[in-house]
C-alpha cells in the first residue's frame, strides 16, 4: 500500500492554483447567469434592492410579457430557422471542402486552404458596408435567405480550418480499401469518412450554432428594415431599450433567460461530444 501511495504524483502548487483559478472563473460565469434567471421572478423593487435577495414569490408574469408583448416567441422562431439552415449549410459545404483539401493533392490546394484560413483574420465589421450592397443588389436584403447565406460564408473559414486538420488524422487505409471495393469518392466521404469524423463534426457544429445564435452585427445590418424578421439578438436589444422607458426590468431579464436557456441546454447535452471531438483532434 505504501509503495502505491509513493508512486502517485502529488499535486503541486501550480495544480492547486489552477483549480482556484478555474473555481473563480466558474463563479464569474455562473453568478451573473443565476442572478439574471432569479431577477426574472422579481419585481423592480427587489431587483434594485439587495442583489443577493431571493424573489419574494414565484412570479411568472414577466415571462409571459416577454413572450407575447416583447415578441420573444417570434424572434426565437426566426433565430431557430436561420441558425438551423445556416449551420446545416455550413457543415455540408465546410465538411466537403475540408475533406477535399485535406485528402486530395491538386494544383492550388494550399492556396485555397490559406484563402479560407485568411478569413479568420478578417474582422466581420470591416465587410459590413460592401456586404450590405452586395446582398441588396442580389435582392436578398431583409430576408432570412440572405442572412443564412452570409452566415454560411461567415462560418466557413473556421469550419474548414478545424475539419481539415481533423480529416488529416483519419487513417488513409480505410479510404483506399473503400475505393478498391468500388466505392465512389462521394460514397466514401458520406458513408465512411463522415461517420469516422463524427466527434469533430459534432464539436464544430456546436461552435457554429453558438456563434450564429449570438450573432448581432450581421442581422442588425441585413435585417434592419422588417422587425417581424428580426432574430433574438435584435429583439433583446430592442427590449433593453424599451425597458428603460417602461421600467419593465423583470421582462428584460425574463427575455434574457429565454434566450440563454436553449444554448445552455444544447451545451449540456453535447458537452461530452464537444470535449471528445476536441480531444480526438488534438491527440491523433
Amino acid at each position: 500500500m505504501a509503495s502505491r501511495e509513493t508512486g502517485r504524483p502529488r499535486p503541486g502548487v501550480l495544480s492547486g492554483l489552477s483549480h482556484v483559478a478555474l473555481a473563480v472563473w466558474a463563479l464569474l460565469i455562473i453568478a451573473p447567469l443565476l442572478w439574471t434567471f432569479l431577477a426574472s421572478f422579481k419585481n423592480n423593487t427587489e431587483i434594485f434592492g439587495d442583489p443577493l435577495q431571493l424573489p419574494g414569490a414565484l412570479r411568472l408574469d414577466a415571462w409571459g410579457r416577454a413572450w407575447d408583448k416583447a415578441h420573444i416567441g417570434l424572434y426565437m422562431f426566426n433565430t431557430v430557422i436561420v441558425v438551423f439552415f445556416g449551420t446545416a449549410g455550413t457543415m455540408v459545404f465546410g465538411s466537403m471542402a475540408a475533406y477535399v483539401l485535406a485528402r486530395y493533392r491538386f494544383f492550388g490546394n494550399r492556396l485555397i486552404y490559406y484563402y479560407f484560413v485568411a478569413g479568420l483574420a478578417f474582422p466581420v465589421f470591416l465587410a459590413l458596408g460592401p456586404l450590405f450592397f452586395v446582398v441588396k443588389q442580389v435582392g436578398l436584403l431583409n430576408s432570412h435567405v440572405g442572412l443564412v447565406l452570409v452566415y454560411i460564408a461567415y462560418s466557413l473559414p473556421f469550419t474548414v480550418f478545424f475539419l481539415a486538420a481533423f480529416f488529416r488524422t483519419l487513417p488513409e487505409a480505410i479510404a483506399e480499401a473503400a475505393q478498391i471495393d468500388g466505392a465512389s469518392h462521394t460514397r466514401t466521404f458520406f458513408q465512411i469518412m463522415v461517420p469516422m469524423a463524427r466527434p469533430g463534426l459534432i464539436s464544430i457544429t456546436i461552435f457554429n450554432v453558438l456563434g450564429q445564435w449570438n450573432q448581432y452585427l450581421l442581422p442588425l445590418v441585413l435585417l434592419a428594415g422588417d422587425p417581424d424578421k428580426w432574430v433574438l439578438t435584435q429583439g433583446i436589444a430592442r427590449i433593453s431599450t424599451l425597458a428603460g422607458y417602461e421600467a419593465d426590468w423583470p421582462g428584460l431579464f425574463a427575455a434574457l433567460s429565454i434566450t440563454i436557456l436553449p444554448v445552455m441546454i444544447v451545451y449540456i447535452i453535447f458537452q461530452r461530444q464537444i470535449q471528445s471531438g476536441l480531444g480526438t483532434g488534438a491527440l491523433k
